[in-house]
């Protein structure tokens, strides 16, 4: 598990399912990949205007992290089809990866003016707008979808990611316990909210978040870097 962004990771992960037509896509490795790109990219030629293969292939450009190839993609679709839902939205992720911010949020915008409750697209949205430091609008915004989702613990972990990057602590920290008490199995909220706690020095709190993953099955090799920061954190207390 990386220690950054995780709560963006898994919400990308989690989207791309949505155009690619194989679920076990995620598992593949790169040959494997690259093998699907290579049989899409055939069938193109038989069938260059096929909307749906063109999706397909963007969706495994982007699994590839080729950005240009993805958005050359969606640019076609998009010619043909403006309000190609799906071509809105993950091209607005493809021209956030190319540093095109601006660009990025006409896509989210466009694609909000035809479906305004489209829940992924007003989340990426805030979180695009985070990122390019309009953080007032972005926290109006996260503060709307948590108004709109309170079951949704995508979007309290979203809002505790922004407010962390801030150095919103405690409501960072209430974020990730709402995020947890409605997906008590994801790891990744854990972890963020464990990580917090270490720099809030909240150190007996953070111990049991750790302590909770492992029980939860995650190796404890994977938290020995926090389990370490932990102890020297506490050292340092100790001493003043």
């Amino acid at each position: 598990m990386k220690k950054t962004a995780l709560w963006l990771r898994t919400f990308y992960l989690l989207a791309l399912l949505w155009i690619l037509s194989e679920p076990t896509a995620f598992a593949q490795d790169h040959k494997a990949l690259r093998d699907s790109l290579r049989r899409a990219t055939n069938e193109m030629e038989y069938h260059p205007q096929s909307v749906d293969l063109r999706l397909k292939k963007a969706g495994i450009n982007l699994m590839l992290e080729e950005w240009e190839n993805a958005k050359n993609e969606y640019d076609y679709i998009l010619d043909r089809e403006p309000n190609n839902l799906a071509a809105l939205y993950f091209r607005a992720y493809v021209n956030e990866k190319l540093h095109r911010y601006n660009f990025a949020r006409l896509d989210y915008e466009n694609l909000l003016a035809v479906v305004p409750e489209h829940f992924e697209a007003q989340l990426g949205l805030a979180l695009l707008n985070h990122k390019d430091k309009h953080y007032t609008e972005a926290y109006n915004q996260i503060n709307h979808l948590v108004s709109l989702y309170p079951d949704s613990a995508i979007v309290y972990a979203a809002r505790a990611g922004m407010e962390k990057e801030r150095k919103m602590m405690e409501p960072a920290e209430y974020d990730y316990g709402e995020a947890i008490r409605l997906d008590p199995q994801n790891a990744d909220y854990r972890l963020a909210r464990a990580e917090l706690r270490i720099e809030m020095r909240r150190f007996v709190d953070a111990r049991e978040d750790l302590d909770e993953l492992v029980k939860q099955g995650v190796n404890y090799a994977t938290l020995t870097e926090y389990y370490q920061r932990l102890g020297k954190k506490n050292k340092k207390r100790k001493r003043k």
